[in-house]
């Protein structure tokens, strides 16, 4: 490639897909800070917990961390949420491991299943598949994912690995919200409003013509842009209204939650540069042709690319747009239908997922917060995540089978 096709593949494909993704993830932090300091990922908690009852306390942890992971990154929700978890450990005297894992397992499967998280968006942008179907699926293979490995799994491993809660665990209480804030119902409009938006846009060419009012109004309510910044002005207007904010307040929050965006968004910027890069240069088409002659099916095929540059680089995120611009090029060949795409996003997300080890951020994330050797994270954290990711593939495939 010359010089300037060089410099242009950087410039297009970085434009192209942050043209898409920065605005998602943007309004996605600010959503979620918003919800944070409002109190309102303490109600979901609180409210699930006491609805399930202590015999089913694992449950509502699973379902807590699946419904806080849609709006918040997932660091950042465990790290509201890890208290929580002390004081039902300390309460009980169980393994810390019997309430963190059920929690975990409803964070990382949203977070790696369900937009409005990062990797998702991306993928889905990148291969063209649209937010709905991924949506669908996503909750499709996560929830058996979850229970399978955060109340089963929790219950297995807690027997086995007796973790005290870490003598530190005062330094992590938040009471804010505890008080004032949100209510449960006012927590779910936000988080459901834009999830339903976008479904219905999805779902609204089988059920109304297209050149109808209100195929067109579903249509733009349901753009992911639309969907998310409804989402976000309604959470501010119920924050700065229950929580009494003022407008310098909710900036002062919305600013706070776009600081951890800004890494995310620069690096799946590149990852769109690295397609074009792999399209422009021709490198592309020849890999699509290789895989195209392969005969793994392209779910599969897509599985493999991520779990393997996860386990070799640890981020989740850097896996799903590598495999994404993987396979992009083959996509050109052998085209798919909507819901197909869909259930490539869920499959690629499941590769990325699996094996979490020493090197992912995630791994010392839950190591030191939960007071783990390396060895005990290695056989709980590090088994959820290829739980999550070999369940997410089974169900894609099975939903292949019937869809094809």
């Amino acid at each position: 490639m010359a010089a300037p096709d060089i410099i242009n593949a950087i410039k297009n494909g970085m434009g192209g897909t942050l043209g898409f993704v920065a605005v998602v993830v943007g309004l996605g932090a600010i959503l979620g800070q918003m919800l944070e300091s409002s109190g309102g990922i303490q109600r979901i908690a609180s409210v699930l917990i006491n609805k399930f009852g202590e015999q089913k306390i694992q449950w509502s942890l699973g379902a807590t961390g699946f419904l806080v992971a849609i709006p918040v990154f997932f660091d950042v929700a465990f790290i509201i949420l890890a208290p929580l978890i002390y004081g039902l450990a300390s309460k009980s005297k169980k393994s810390l491991l019997y309430y963190a894992i059920p929690l975990l397992a409803g964070l990382a499967v949203t977070h790696t299943f369900i937009p409005p998280t990062p990797g998702p968006i991306a993928v889905a942008e990148l291969i063209n598949a649209e937010l709905g179907w991924v949506i669908l699926f996503g909750a499709i293979a996560g929830l058996p994912a979850m229970i399978l490995g955060g109340p089963i799994f929790g219950r297995f491993i807690a027997k086995r690995i007796k973790v005290e809660v870490p003598e530190t665990h005062q330094t992590f209480d938040n009471e804010s919200g505890s008080q004032r804030g949100l209510s449960f119902t006012q927590v779910m409009l936000v988080i459901t409003l834009p999830l339903v938006l976008i479904m219905l846009s999805t779902l609204s060419p089988f059920i109304f013509e297209q050149n109808s009012t209100v195929f067109t109004v579903l249509t733009f309510l349901g753009h992911p842009f639309v969907a998310l910044i409804l989402a976000t002005i309604l959470a501010m207007f119920l924050t700065g209204k229950e929580c009494a904010m003022s407008s310098r307040q909710l900036l002062n929050i919305a600013n706070k939650g776009l600081e951890p965006a800004g890494v995310i968004i620069l690096i799946t910027g590149a990852g769109g540069a690295f397609k074009q890069m792999l399209i422009d240069s021709g490198v592309g088409a020849m890999l699509g042709q290789i895989m195209a002659s392969s005969s793994l099916p392209i779910l599969l095929l897509g599985f493999l690319i991520a779990a393997i540059t996860r386990i070799a680089q640890g981020s989740a995120t850097v896996a799903m747009i590598t495999a994404a611009g993987l396979i992009a090029p083959l996509l050109a060949i052998q085209p798919q239908s909507p819901a197909m795409l869909g259930l490539l996003v869920i499959a690629i997300s499941s590769g990325a997922s699996i094996l979490s080890h020493v090197n992912d951020s995630g791994f010392w994330l839950v190591s030191r917060y939960l007071g783990m050797n390396e060895r005990d994270t290695l056989k709980s954290w590090t088994v959820l995540t290829t739980i999550i990711a070999l369940v997410g593939l089974s169900t894609c495939l099975c939903i292949s089978m019937l869809i094809e």
